[in-house]
């Protein structure tokens, strides 16, 4: 089994691949296999996620690429970008991730947010394509999108309501 620790600088060729669902690439802790069928273990920093093109450093040396496989998805294309704004903003007020492109939203299939999004008056269709939500506000690389609809331990830096309420009990 190949074990992955750390990830490796962005421009460093990969000789393996590493395919995964969105769901999957928000893992630190993985048993998985390689494109080639290879097992593998991940050990990464908590709530960092894994985005297309990252690289990984085996602890044999080996490069990995992280590839988004295709999934299940719901897209809203227009060429109103106030419509599409509107979509986006309702799906980030209930903390769904989204990925934006000139033109088109989308987000992980779920029949009641289509329902919404077709409510706000647009058309919303069902596919298979790899998802790359947005990395989120407080990002560079640290602030990332959560598929369970809150924030990871470690994700982004702007204050979490528990870490809060202890402010006014010191």
């Amino acid at each position: 089994m190949i074990l992955i620790e750390q990830r490796a600088p962005a421009d460093t060729p990969a000789t393996e691949r590493l395919v995964l669902p969105f769901e999957l690439r928000c893992k630190s802790r993985l048993r998985t296999r390689l494109q080639s069928g290879e097992e593998a273990g991940l050990f990464l920093e908590r709530g960092a996620v894994m985005h297309a093109g990252d690289r990984l450093l085996a602890n044999d040396g080996r490069v990995v690429e992280v590839v988004a496989s295709p999934e299940a998805v719901m897209e809203v294309r227009s060429d109103d970008a106030l419509l599409l704004a509107r979509v986006a903003y309702h799906l980030g007020n209930r903390h769904v991730a989204v990925e934006l492109q000139p033109g088109l939203v989308r987000f992980a299939r779920d029949h009641v947010l289509g329902e919404m999004v077709r409510g706000l008056g647009l058309d919303v269709s069902e596919n298979e394509a790899p998802f790359a939500p947005e990395r989120g506000a407080y990002g560079g690389h640290g602030g990332h999108a959560h598929p369970h609809g809150h924030s990871a331990d470690g994700e982004g830096r702007g204050p979490r309501i528990h870490d809060m309420m202890l402010i006014g009990r010191r």
